[in-house]
């Protein structure tokens, strides 16, 4: 079967959401962690550091995947935006609320303030590492979606048991993601901390992600999905070992490798759809009714060959110089 341009662009749009997932989702769990790890709030600052040069690098990933869903699959982008129209405006203010959050924490030396910044972080990123999961577990289900290709179901259908049990395993997989990051970028007690913590969130998240895996492959399972889901629960064991052994930057790619497994489920049990119909199969999105044109898709193909190696290199070197670790001794007792 030959490969066609709509073919590589779904690939390529899986890729950024994956990449999405797993950069942002150690950055959602850091924000979660800021109260079930940090004991005071010099170490919930600890915390906030080890993601304060990335995080806004991180969402770049986010606003490619949307513009290549909106430039390569208009019908795609367009019905995705009207359908959870509630819930991505709610992901977009809990997106622009953290930024702020970020940036205004530091602008005011009073504790209050600074507490109310660091709850807004917290209930954000929470927020957010569930909201993903119940989106992509809606769009994976399937949607009530007519003949015109447009969305005509309720806010109501979109809080089904499986998007909900969706939400749950990207909030439990991202804090455990998040906790072997801390791990990985912290010293003294609070990274002994945070490597227990992660031993204990491995074993949480085992129970909601082999449950959320088993119920999609019974949804639309097929032999990939199969073999994928099973390597994702592989690597999310060998994660917690190498944890336990105290490899944290091997386990953090073990989980990292959890995140893309679980992503990987979704575009395999999904293509080559992009949003299955549940009134009528015949209804759904598929990557050939929801495409562009190919000389459109020929141009972003090109586009992207000649950005995306900028972009890699200079989010490589951003990790690369902020790479060592930090601690309690590095905050400013005058801060």
């Amino acid at each position: 079967m030959e490969l066609q341009l709509h073919d590589v662009w779904f690939v390529l749009i899986a890729v950024l959401w994956t990449g999405y997932f797993f950069l942002e989702g150690f950055d959602f769990g850091i924000g979660v962690l800021t109260r079930l790890l940090a004991r005071d709030r010099t170490e919930k600052r600890v915390l906030i550091n080890t993601i304060g040069p990335v995080w806004d690098g991180n969402e770049v990933w986010l606003v490619t995947a949307a513009g290549a869903t909106f430039a390569a699959f208009p019908e795609w982008y367009a019905t995705l935006f009207s359908g959870f129209y509630l819930p991505l405006l709610l992901v977009l203010l809990c997106l622009i609320l953290r930024g702020v959050a970020f940036e205004y924490r530091v602008k005011r030396s009073g504790e209050q303030w600074q507490r109310n910044w660091e709850s807004v972080i917290f209930w954000t990123s929470l927020l957010l590492a569930t909201l993903w999961g119940v989106v992509f577990g809606n769009i994976v289900r399937g949607l009530r979606i007519d003949r015109d290709l447009e969305y005509v179901g309720t806010l109501g259908d979109l809080l089904n048991p499986y998007a909900l049990l969706g939400g749950v395993t990207t909030l439990a997989l991202f804090t455990f993601h998040g906790a072997l990051f801390a791990a990985l970028k912290t010293e003294g007690e609070i990274r002994d901390r945070a490597r227990g913590l992660a031993l204990r969130l491995g074993a949480v998240t085992a129970v909601p992600l082999a449950g959320f895996l088993l119920w999609t492959l019974l949804l639309r399972g097929g032999a990939p999905g199969l073999v994928t889901a099973a390597l994702t629960l592989a690597v999310l064991a060998v994660a917690v070992f190498t944890a336990r052994a105290g490899r944290e930057g091997w386990a953090f790619v073990f989980s990292g490798l959890g995140v893309v497994g679980l992503v990987a489920v979704f575009f395999l049990s999904l293509f080559p759809n992009v949003m299955p119909s549940t009134l009528d199969e015949s209804w759904s999105l598929t990557v050939t009714n929801a495409s562009s044109s190919p000389y459109t898709l020929k141009i972003m193909t090109w586009c992207a060959l000649a950005a995306t190696p900028v972009v890699l290199l200079y989010q490589s070197w951003t990790y690369w110089v902020f790479r060592k670790r930090i601690g309690t001794r590095h905050i400013a007792v005058s801060h």
